[in-house]
């Protein structure tokens, strides 16, 4: 439903409409969709308008509702075969009930608190709002992920990240090769509803600073520094 590290939206209703002429059926991993995206937050499927259309629907808790575990939804018919024959079930353990119990009372909270999704948006939009003001490369994202692209080495990347994070508080992932080409990094950003006007103008700051100093050579190093001996 949504690219993990771009943060657009995958073209669910042009696929969906293929349907009627092919024979196939929909699998969509929504894992950074559910709980953000859609009226009631089930997804990029009912934010496009075709959630009826998806045959297996599958997500995760460990992404909106800061958990743990995942989900699939679907045809019983499809989901007791899957139940019964997918390898990694088998032998596999439930999750333990203090997680099931808090996976149930955050989906209570998705239903029953929309001014929390709403609170996400208004958060994400002021951070991307922010970040393009100040000349950042944000991408197509049209979600709460925050891709913000940059050139440099592993090295440099691994330096500004550690920067980032020790000097600034700010916590990013940090994506390079050989994920993405060499000389490209991407500085992953993902707001929450938790998150203050204070913390995103904060973390508008840092990223100018620490961007101004991988501009500079500042973060230019003969081997990725060792986080460990850092602190």
């Amino acid at each position: 439903g949504v690219f993990g590290m771009a943060g657009d939206q995958g073209k669910l209703k042009e696929i969906a409409a293929l349907k009627g002429k092919y024979d196939f059926r929909l699998l969509v991993d929504d894992a950074h969709g559910f709980g953000t995206l859609g009226e009631t937050g089930a997804g990029a499927g009912e934010a496009q308008g075709c959630q009826d259309a998806i045959d297996l629907y599958f997500s995760t808790f460990a992404k909106s509702m800061a958990s743990i575990g995942a989900f699939v939804a679907g045809d019983r018919t499809i989901i007791d075969y899957i139940r019964w024959n997918i390898r990694s079930q088998i032998f596999a353990k439930s999750l333990p009930m203090p997680l099931t119990l808090g996976n149930l009372k955050r989906l209570d909270l998705l239903r029953t608190q929309p001014e929390l999704k709403a609170k996400l948006w208004e958060n994400a939009t002021k951070l991307q709002k922010g970040l393009k003001e100040k000349g950042f490369d944000i991408g197509n994202t049209d979600t709460p992920v925050t891709p913000v692209y940059m050139k440099g080495g592993v090295e440099e990347a691994t330096a500004m990240v550690m920067d980032l994070r020790e000097n600034y508080g700010v916590f990013a992932s940090v994506v390079v090769y050989p994920v993405i080409p060499k000389g490209h990094i991407i500085y992953r950003l993902i707001p929450t509803a938790a998150h203050t006007d204070a913390d995103i103008q904060e973390t508008l700051k840092a990223f100018s600073e620490t961007k101004a100093k991988l501009d500079s050579g500042a973060y230019k190093v003969e081997a990725i520094p060792d986080m460990a001996e850092a602190r």
